[in-house]
């Protein structure tokens, strides 16, 4: 099976074109090499994929028929990403939304000169 239908297959992009895009922009690796979207891949080859600021590493079990659910993505696939890949995501969501809610538009004025006055009271200049 080519590596973009097996990503998209095992649910990690939500459409081939994507899946295909992220193998022509070399964010998919199979066993160490970059790999070009047409690549076949069998059982036991390790992929290692660039999503969202995230290196996720996956070991193929098996290569299924078509897509599948949710539920039924372990059986073929054995994800072995590290813990810390997914809490410095969390770490950047959380960085993203520092103080203003989504929605409420452009900084005011008053929001301008608090931050500038953090970013002066922050910085700290060398002598």
């Amino acid at each position: 099976m080519r590596i973009d239908k097996y990503l998209w297959c095992i649910r990690y992009y939500k459409t081939r074109t994507l899946a295909t895009t992220a193998c022509k922009k070399g964010h998919v690796r199979v066993n160490k090499d970059i790999v070009k979207p047409s690549r076949e891949i069998y059982p036991q080859d390790n992929i290692e994929l660039r999503k969202d600021q995230v290196n996720y590493q996956i070991i193929v079990n098996d290569i299924p028929e078509n897509r599948v659910s949710s539920k039924l993505v372990d059986i073929y696939r054995t994800d072995k990403t590290a813990k810390e890949q997914f809490e410095t995501q969390e770490l950047l969501k959380l960085s993203r939304d520092y103080y203003r809610k989504k929605g409420t538009g452009r900084p005011s004025k008053k929001d301008r000169r608090d931050i500038d006055n953090f970013n002066d009271e922050t910085f700290i200049p060398e002598t």
